[in-house]
């Protein structure tokens, strides 16, 4: 059984006429699961070929699952199903409904020829480490979201340059991937410029900001904001045992610290809106109609999934920034 079939001038380089009768020898049901393929010595000696062509056919095939390797034995087919020319690697931090909204834009967008195989390093720089690894090489493009991991970029530096794109938030030391990212500094600083009018009826302003998840750039773009604009501001971790006071503004970027301090405003008898207000982060169908509508800075997190499924689809290596607005509402 003749598996590779090579012509020359075919106007076709010579990697993808082997990846292509692969294919083709699997679809006309001549090649099983777990078949081995002709080595690629003989690959080699048979059509006058370089190792690296052949090795650059049998990567190809092995990074979107149709075929895999044992060390020392050769490759073998591992799925008869070829009709998958993209295999992606999706790596979240945690699933939340800003992510879930990502996620279902970006699979609706990437199209049917693409395998999505999501995972989560919960900001464990061990789990993040772990999973990259074990993945390295067995992905077509791999969507790494790096948060503020110490660690990230040189780890994210071992996988295949060109085929690696960055998610939600980047950095100096990831400027040469493509990316569609948030810009948390600038985001913040022109949400709360364009609120000002409002924010000037209070008399403080208060950042939650535990620090652990939360980008650096909110913060420092939180305080250069206060700092050029005159405001009394305060930055906390957490909201435990705090008391509320009337003339206080808070900015909440989690919403469990979101429902704590509506809580607690109403053991208190605060009104939301007049005595005290509210910026959350991040929109949500929620958002618009608790206590009558929280006011909210946030990116499109839809936008950003579709941006990025078109980025893999054209081949585009840009680095974008995902557009931010402030939706203001009856919490302020």
């Amino acid at each position: 059984m003749k598996t590779i079939s090579i012509k020359n001038n075919l106007g076709i380089p010579k990697y993808k006429q082997i990846i292509l009768s692969i294919e083709k020898t699997i679809e006309d049901g001549k090649l099983k699961k777990d078949e081995k393929l002709p080595s690629i010595n003989k690959v080699c000696l048979e059509f006058s070929l370089s190792r690296d062509t052949v090795l650059q056919a049998y990567e190809e095939l092995k990074k979107r699952g149709i075929i895999y390797a044992i060390l020392g034995k050769g490759y073998y087919i591992k799925s008869t199903e070829v009709s998958t020319k993209q295999r992606i690697f999706l790596l979240f931090e945690e699933l939340n409904i800003f992510k879930e909204d990502i996620y279902n834009s970006f699979l609706e967008n990437i199209g049917k020829e693409a395998q999505v195989d999501i995972f989560f390093h919960h900001f464990n720089i061990k789990v993040f480490k772990k999973l990259i690894n074990d993945s390295n090489g067995n992905y077509t493009k791999y969507i790494i979201m790096p948060t503020n991991l110490v660690e990230a970029a040189a780890v994210i530096k071992t996988l295949p340059v060109n085929d690696v794109y960055i998610l939600d938030q980047t950095n100096p030391d990831l400027k040469s991937y493509p990316a569609i990212y948030q810009n948390h500094l600038k985001d913040i600083y022109s949400g709360l410029l364009k609120g000002k009018t409002k924010l000037n009826k209070y008399e403080k302003l208060i950042l939650i900001f535990p620090g652990f998840r939360e980008p650096l750039g909110m913060k420092i773009g939180f305080e250069n904001f206060c700092a050029d604009h005159n405001f009394n501001y305060e930055i906390i971790s957490d909201f435990k045992n705090r008391e509320l006071k009337k003339g206080e503004v808070y900015i909440i970027p989690t919403d469990r610290d979101l429902v704590s301090v509506i809580e607690k405003s109403k053991l208190q008898n605060l009104k939301l809106g007049s005595d005290y207000g509210i910026i959350s982060y991040n929109e949500t169908p929620l958002k618009k109609i608790v206590e009558n509508g929280i006011t909210t800075i946030s990116t499109n997190f839809e936008a950003m999934g579709k941006i990025l499924a078109e980025m893999i689809l054209k081949g585009t290596k840009d680095q974008i920034e995902n557009k931010s607005a402030l939706i203001l509402r009856n919490s302020l």
